[in-house]
């Protein structure tokens, strides 16, 4: 029986996991942003360079593309409870050793265990989306947890200056790593598999299970290669992922040289930004979901969602010249809605066009591609605005690149069509 035949159960399990996996997110996002929170008062304070906090971006990149690749592949062997409980204490290391350093290259050194543990974000909470979501939950699922994202940008903000402020910059790394410890113990305690977890009802089991599941196999990376379906994944995450990344390590950065902003005023536009790219993650992923239960292809479903996504960030392009902070707050906060949704629904394309065997390391290899764009777009970044001292031009790069994506995916996978059996070996 298709899950599109069964009424849905009335067992909300698997929304608690989701709850689990968006808190991670929250976490995960609040400890990577309180070093660019804090980078205007660091800056001032310790003298760093433009170049040199663009190298601390490329090498958290490169740590983090690497891992991800390693943590695909781990996460397919050890499973997501296991696979998580290890990123988060990679991360949770790194994040807290920053109170050791002052410089940029000193910082450099917390920076790659952190981006090592944050690496297995994504790769452990797909593998947990998979294993107990149905194919027309999952993007709402992906969006839902996605969306801590930006609630853990809109938070970092709000806590991290008042932290630093009252009690010195060294505490907002200290206590903020202590909550990941608390999030450690609640999964470790949760999580488990769908079969293995009591209190699931035989509904909402057979809900969960109403897609036939493969048994876990090796797959080699040459078989991988072979098929354009991951071509179609590495190439979007290539595309889109740098965007994001720009918004993350340079927003505080942008809202302080563009209108004057200090550290303890971030809390308003950052928090615009982020609440409208929330409601785009979920907009986004709900949007394909809706599509697909109302009889739509998967095809038609996630790349009508995409495009519609891909339009919302072209706007940015101006953003750089709006007369005023508000409009360009707005014009960020479309393009970061833009990204979520169509992140929510390019997340799921492993899901809905490998095995179950083969996600792990499909969306490893998406990870590290996003990662060496992000390192080029960090790259262009530092040299744009030590030479030319404007954003102009890396907004206009961003306002492209979601539909140049969508037609790259589309080109790849023009009919979305899943992995056959005779394709594995």
């Amino acid at each position: 029986m298709t899950d599109a035949a069964m009424s849905k159960p009335s067992g909300r399990i698997r929304w608690i996991v989701c709850a689990l996996l968006f808190a991670a997110v929250v976490l995960s996002y609040v400890d990577r942003l309180v070093l660019p929170t804090l980078k205007p008062d660091l800056q001032a304070r310790y003298g760093w360079s433009e170049s040199g906090y663009a190298d601390l971006a490329i090498w958290f990149q490169a740590g983090y593309g690497i891992a991800y690749v390693l943590f695909g592949r781990v996460i397919d062997r050890i499973g997501a409870r296991a696979g998580y409980a290890l990123a988060v204490t990679l991360w949770t290391f790194g994040h807290v050793a920053h109170i050791f350093f002052t410089s940029t290259a000193g910082m450099l050194i917390a920076r790659i265990p952190l981006a090592i543990g944050e690496a297995g974000t994504f790769p452990a909470a797909i593998a947990a989306t998979n294993e107990w979501f149905p194919k027309r939950e999952r993007a709402l699922a992906i969006g839902i947890f996605n969306a801590g994202s930006n609630v853990g940008a809109i938070v970092t903000p709000l806590i991290v200056p008042i932290i630093a402020v009252s009690l010195g910059w060294r505490w907002a790394f200290i206590l903020t790593g202590l909550l990941t410890v608390i999030w450690l113990a609640a999964w470790l305690g949760f999580y488990r598999s769908p079969r293995e977890k009591k209190g699931l009802s035989a509904e909402e089991l057979a809900w969960i299970e109403a897609e036939p599941v493969e048994p876990q196999r090796p797959v080699k990376w040459a078989t991988l290669f072979r098929h354009r379906q991951t071509w179609a994944y590495i190439s979007g995450r290539f595309l889109i992922d740098p965007v994001w990344w720009t918004f993350l390590f340079w927003l505080p950065d942008f809202f302080n040289k563009q209108y004057g902003v200090k550290m303890l005023d971030f809390g308003p536009p950052l928090i615009a930004v982020y609440l409208l790219a929330d409601v785009g993650s979920v907009a986004g992923g709900w949007l394909s979901s809706r599509l697909i239960g109302r009889g739509a292809s998967v095809n038609r479903a996630r790349k009508t969602a995409m495009f519609c996504c891909a339009l919302c960030a072209v706007p940015i392009a101006f953003a750089a010249q709006a007369p005023s902070m508000w409009i360009a707050v707005a014009l960020i906060g479309l393009a970061c809605a833009g990204h979520q949704g169509f992140s929510a629904n390019i997340y799921a394309l492993p899901g809905d066009l490998f095995p179950r065997w083969m996600a792990g390391s499909v969306i490893g290899l998406g990870g590290l591609s996003g990662a060496l764009g992000g390192m080029l777009m960090a790259k262009y970044a530092g040299m744009i605005l030590e030479t030319v001292g404007s954003f102009q031009p890396i907004f206009f790069v961003a306002a492209c690149a979601y539909l140049v994506a969508l037609l790259v995916i589309h080109i790849f996978v023009p009919r979305y069509a899943p992995v056959r059996l005779s394709d594995k070996a």
